[in-house]
Protein backbone atom coordinates (compact mmCIF):
# COMPACT_ATOMS: atom_id res chain seq x y z
CA UNK A 1 0.00 0.00 0.00
CA UNK A 2 1.38 3.61 -0.91
CA UNK A 3 0.30 6.87 0.67
CA UNK A 4 -0.06 10.19 -0.94
CA UNK A 5 1.90 13.42 0.14
CA UNK A 6 -1.75 14.68 1.16
CA UNK A 7 -2.10 11.82 3.22
CA UNK A 8 0.81 12.37 5.41
CA UNK A 9 -0.04 15.87 5.29
CA UNK A 10 -3.07 14.64 6.93
CA UNK A 11 -1.16 12.33 9.20
CA UNK A 12 0.67 15.42 11.46
CA UNK A 13 -1.77 18.06 10.54
CA UNK A 14 -1.99 20.42 13.39
CA UNK A 15 -3.85 23.66 14.90
CA UNK A 16 -0.82 24.68 16.55
CA UNK A 17 1.32 25.29 13.57
CA UNK A 18 1.90 25.42 9.80
CA UNK A 19 5.33 25.38 7.81
CA UNK A 20 6.25 26.10 4.56
CA UNK A 21 9.27 26.90 2.54
CA UNK A 22 9.43 30.16 3.50
CA UNK A 23 6.87 30.66 5.68
CA UNK A 24 6.08 29.83 9.20
CA UNK A 25 3.06 30.19 11.25
CA UNK A 26 2.02 29.80 14.96
CA UNK A 27 -1.38 29.63 15.44
CA UNK A 28 -2.06 31.21 11.52
CA UNK A 29 0.24 34.04 13.38
CA UNK A 30 3.30 34.72 11.38
CA UNK A 31 6.22 34.33 13.04
CA UNK A 32 7.20 37.83 11.68
CA UNK A 33 4.47 39.66 13.05
CA UNK A 34 4.94 38.07 16.57
CA UNK A 35 8.95 38.76 17.13
CA UNK A 36 9.43 41.94 18.25
CA UNK A 37 5.82 42.36 19.43
CA UNK A 38 4.43 39.74 21.08
CA UNK A 39 5.85 38.70 24.59
CA UNK A 40 7.02 34.92 25.46
CA UNK A 41 4.21 34.53 28.12
CA UNK A 42 2.21 36.18 25.12
CA UNK A 43 3.17 33.20 22.50
CA UNK A 44 2.50 30.67 25.27
CA UNK A 45 -0.63 31.27 25.68
CA UNK A 46 -1.17 31.76 22.24
CA UNK A 47 0.40 28.59 21.65
CA UNK A 48 -1.83 26.10 24.00
CA UNK A 49 -4.69 28.63 23.87
CA UNK A 50 -5.11 29.69 20.19
CA UNK A 51 -6.06 33.20 21.35
CA UNK A 52 -3.92 36.22 22.60
CA UNK A 53 -4.33 37.26 26.01
CA UNK A 54 -5.50 40.64 27.23
CA UNK A 55 -2.57 42.91 28.76
CA UNK A 56 -3.78 42.08 32.32
CA UNK A 57 -4.40 38.25 31.72
CA UNK A 58 -0.66 38.30 30.22
CA UNK A 59 0.68 40.02 33.37
CA UNK A 60 -1.02 37.81 36.13
CA UNK A 61 0.02 34.55 33.84
CA UNK A 62 3.61 36.07 34.06
CA UNK A 63 3.66 36.92 37.51
CA UNK A 64 2.93 32.65 38.57
CA UNK A 65 5.77 31.79 35.84
CA UNK A 66 8.20 34.04 37.57
CA UNK A 67 7.24 32.74 41.27
CA UNK A 68 7.97 29.30 40.58
CA UNK A 69 10.80 29.30 38.66
CA UNK A 70 13.05 28.11 41.60
CA UNK A 71 13.37 26.81 44.97
CA UNK A 72 16.87 26.29 45.95
CA UNK A 73 19.15 23.16 45.48
CA UNK A 74 17.07 21.29 48.02
CA UNK A 75 14.65 21.08 45.21
CA UNK A 76 15.08 16.87 44.15
CA UNK A 77 14.78 18.43 40.86
CA UNK A 78 17.31 21.19 40.74
CA UNK A 79 19.64 18.83 42.85
CA UNK A 80 19.12 16.38 39.77
CA UNK A 81 19.85 18.50 37.48
CA UNK A 82 23.11 19.41 38.85
CA UNK A 83 24.71 16.72 39.81
CA UNK A 84 23.57 15.20 36.37
CA UNK A 85 25.69 18.07 35.06
CA UNK A 86 28.67 16.50 36.41
CA UNK A 87 28.43 13.06 34.79
CA UNK A 88 29.66 14.21 31.24
CA UNK A 89 26.38 14.85 29.74
CA UNK A 90 25.61 17.61 27.85
CA UNK A 91 23.03 20.73 29.47
CA UNK A 92 19.80 19.60 27.87
CA UNK A 93 20.23 16.36 29.53
CA UNK A 94 21.13 17.69 32.65
CA UNK A 95 18.17 19.86 32.19
CA UNK A 96 16.22 16.91 31.43
CA UNK A 97 16.74 15.14 34.15
CA UNK A 98 15.55 17.65 36.39
CA UNK A 99 12.33 18.10 34.50
CA UNK A 100 11.57 14.44 34.30
CA UNK A 101 11.79 14.90 38.11
CA UNK A 102 8.38 17.11 38.44
CA UNK A 103 6.37 14.32 39.43
CA UNK A 104 2.95 14.04 41.40
CA UNK A 105 4.74 14.46 44.81
CA UNK A 106 7.21 16.88 43.55
CA UNK A 107 5.46 19.31 41.11
CA UNK A 108 1.94 17.84 40.65
CA UNK A 109 0.48 20.21 43.16
CA UNK A 110 -0.91 22.82 41.09
CA UNK A 111 -2.14 20.48 38.79
CA UNK A 112 -4.22 18.82 41.97
CA UNK A 113 -4.69 22.22 43.47
CA UNK A 114 -6.61 23.22 40.47
CA UNK A 115 -8.57 19.87 40.25
CA UNK A 116 -9.78 20.58 44.19
CA UNK A 117 -10.52 24.17 43.55
CA UNK A 118 -12.49 22.89 40.39
CA UNK A 119 -14.56 20.51 42.32
CA UNK A 120 -15.31 23.05 45.23
CA UNK A 121 -16.66 25.04 42.37
CA UNK A 122 -18.81 22.52 41.26
CA UNK A 123 -20.65 22.28 44.12
CA UNK A 124 -21.25 25.82 44.72
CA UNK A 125 -22.39 26.29 41.47
CA UNK A 126 -24.86 23.69 42.60
CA UNK A 127 -26.07 25.45 45.75
CA UNK A 128 -23.72 25.28 48.46
CA UNK A 129 -22.05 27.66 50.37
CA UNK A 130 -18.19 28.61 49.84
CA UNK A 131 -17.22 26.86 53.28
CA UNK A 132 -19.56 23.64 53.10
CA UNK A 133 -18.45 22.91 49.61
CA UNK A 134 -14.74 23.26 50.80
CA UNK A 135 -15.48 20.87 53.33
CA UNK A 136 -16.93 18.60 51.19
CA UNK A 137 -14.63 18.36 48.94
CA UNK A 138 -11.62 18.77 51.59
CA UNK A 139 -13.04 15.75 53.10
CA UNK A 140 -12.39 13.81 50.13
CA UNK A 141 -9.26 14.48 49.17
CA UNK A 142 -8.16 13.86 52.65
CA UNK A 143 -9.80 10.54 52.97
CA UNK A 144 -7.10 9.79 50.11
CA UNK A 145 -4.32 11.35 51.37
CA UNK A 146 -3.00 13.62 54.19
CA UNK A 147 -1.98 16.26 52.35
CA UNK A 148 -4.06 19.03 50.57
CA UNK A 149 -2.58 20.25 47.28
CA UNK A 150 -1.39 23.56 47.26
CA UNK A 151 -1.37 24.17 51.43
CA UNK A 152 1.11 24.04 53.45
CA UNK A 153 5.09 24.02 53.27
CA UNK A 154 7.93 21.80 54.63
CA UNK A 155 10.37 24.58 54.48
CA UNK A 156 8.27 27.87 54.90
CA UNK A 157 5.96 28.85 57.48
CA UNK A 158 4.41 31.31 55.44
CA UNK A 159 5.78 30.94 51.61
CA UNK A 160 6.45 34.26 50.36
CA UNK A 161 5.59 34.44 47.27
CA UNK A 162 1.79 33.26 47.63
CA UNK A 163 0.76 36.53 49.07
CA UNK A 164 1.96 38.76 46.19
CA UNK A 165 0.19 36.63 43.95
CA UNK A 166 -3.21 35.96 45.70
CA UNK A 167 -2.68 40.00 46.05
CA UNK A 168 -2.50 40.42 41.96
CA UNK A 169 -5.13 37.91 41.94
CA UNK A 170 -7.72 40.17 44.13
CA UNK A 171 -6.95 43.27 42.08
CA UNK A 172 -7.64 41.25 39.09
CA UNK A 173 -10.77 40.42 40.43
CA UNK A 174 -11.87 43.74 40.88
CA UNK A 175 -10.55 44.90 37.84
CA UNK A 176 -13.19 42.78 36.05
CA UNK A 177 -10.57 40.27 34.08
CA UNK A 178 -11.17 37.32 36.29
CA UNK A 179 -14.38 35.79 38.34
CA UNK A 180 -12.84 35.15 41.27
CA UNK A 181 -14.35 31.95 42.28
CA UNK A 182 -11.60 29.98 42.36
CA UNK A 183 -10.08 32.56 44.51
CA UNK A 184 -12.90 32.31 46.93
CA UNK A 185 -12.81 28.41 46.96
CA UNK A 186 -9.02 28.38 47.95
CA UNK A 187 -9.85 31.03 50.61
CA UNK A 188 -12.37 29.07 52.14
CA UNK A 189 -9.92 26.22 51.89
CA UNK A 190 -7.16 27.97 53.81
CA UNK A 191 -10.03 29.67 56.49
CA UNK A 192 -11.37 25.93 57.03
CA UNK A 193 -7.62 25.11 57.73
CA UNK A 194 -7.40 27.83 59.96
CA UNK A 195 -9.99 27.07 61.99
CA UNK A 196 -9.57 23.62 61.87
CA UNK A 197 -5.87 23.81 63.53
CA UNK A 198 -6.72 26.30 66.05
CA UNK A 199 -3.33 26.77 68.53
CA UNK A 200 -1.24 24.63 66.18
CA UNK A 201 1.02 25.41 63.13
CA UNK A 202 -1.40 27.00 60.47
CA UNK A 203 -1.70 25.36 56.91
CA UNK A 204 -1.62 28.42 54.80
CA UNK A 205 -1.82 28.44 50.69
CA UNK A 206 1.54 27.60 49.25
CA UNK A 207 3.12 28.61 45.71
CA UNK A 208 0.94 26.06 44.33
CA UNK A 209 -1.67 27.21 45.41
CA UNK A 210 -1.64 30.76 44.22
CA UNK A 211 -0.42 29.60 41.34
CA UNK A 212 -3.35 27.19 41.11
CA UNK A 213 -5.81 29.88 41.57
CA UNK A 214 -4.63 32.17 38.88
CA UNK A 215 -4.05 28.94 36.53
CA UNK A 216 -7.67 28.01 37.16
CA UNK A 217 -8.95 31.91 37.07
CA UNK A 218 -7.14 32.30 33.70
CA UNK A 219 -8.93 29.24 32.39
CA UNK A 220 -5.96 27.31 32.15
CA UNK A 221 -7.26 22.87 32.07
CA UNK A 222 -5.44 21.54 34.86
CA UNK A 223 -3.04 19.22 33.50
CA UNK A 224 -1.70 22.56 32.06
CA UNK A 225 -1.22 23.65 35.33
CA UNK A 226 1.98 21.05 36.15
CA UNK A 227 2.74 22.11 32.16
CA UNK A 228 3.45 25.81 32.61
CA UNK A 229 5.04 25.29 36.33
CA UNK A 230 7.71 22.78 34.23
CA UNK A 231 8.32 25.47 31.98
CA UNK A 232 8.92 28.02 34.87
CA UNK A 233 10.82 25.64 36.66
CA UNK A 234 12.86 24.78 33.70
CA UNK A 235 14.00 28.23 34.04
CA UNK A 236 15.95 27.42 37.51
CA UNK A 237 16.55 24.19 36.54
CA UNK A 238 18.74 25.49 33.47
CA UNK A 239 20.24 28.19 35.74
CA UNK A 240 21.38 25.58 38.04
CA UNK A 241 22.77 23.09 36.00
CA UNK A 242 24.61 25.45 34.24
CA UNK A 243 26.54 27.13 37.12
CA UNK A 244 27.30 23.75 38.16
CA UNK A 245 28.78 22.67 34.86
CA UNK A 246 31.35 25.80 35.45
CA UNK A 247 32.39 24.18 39.03
CA UNK A 248 34.76 21.48 37.42
CA UNK A 249 33.42 19.06 39.63
CA UNK A 250 33.28 15.24 38.49
CA UNK A 251 30.47 12.64 39.24
CA UNK A 252 28.25 15.01 42.15
CA UNK A 253 26.90 12.63 44.53
CA UNK A 254 24.05 13.71 46.97
CA UNK A 255 27.17 14.07 49.31
CA UNK A 256 30.07 15.50 50.01
CA UNK A 257 33.04 12.51 49.24
CA UNK A 258 34.13 13.14 52.56
CA UNK A 259 30.91 12.33 54.16
CA UNK A 260 29.85 8.25 53.74
CA UNK A 261 26.35 7.13 54.75
CA UNK A 262 25.52 5.33 57.73
CA UNK A 263 25.71 1.67 57.03
CA UNK A 264 22.17 0.53 58.13
CA UNK A 265 21.93 -2.48 60.17
CA UNK A 266 21.56 -5.96 58.54
CA UNK A 267 17.89 -8.02 58.94
CA UNK A 268 19.35 -10.97 61.35
CA UNK A 269 17.89 -14.19 60.30
CA UNK A 270 14.83 -15.67 61.72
Amino acid sequence: MTSSPDEAALWWATAVSHIEPGSIELRDRPVQDLIGRASLVDVIWLMLRGTTPSPPESALLEAALVAGVDHGPQAPSIAAARMAATCGIGLNNAVATGVNMLGDAHGGAGQQCVEMLTDIRTLHTSGLGWDDAAHEVMAAWQSRSRYLPGFGHRFHPVDPRSGPLLGLVRQAVADGVVGGDFLDGALAVEEALRRRRAGARPVPMNIDGATAVIYAELGFAAPLARGLFVLSRSVGILAHAWEESGQGRRNKGPLPRNVLPARLPQPKDP
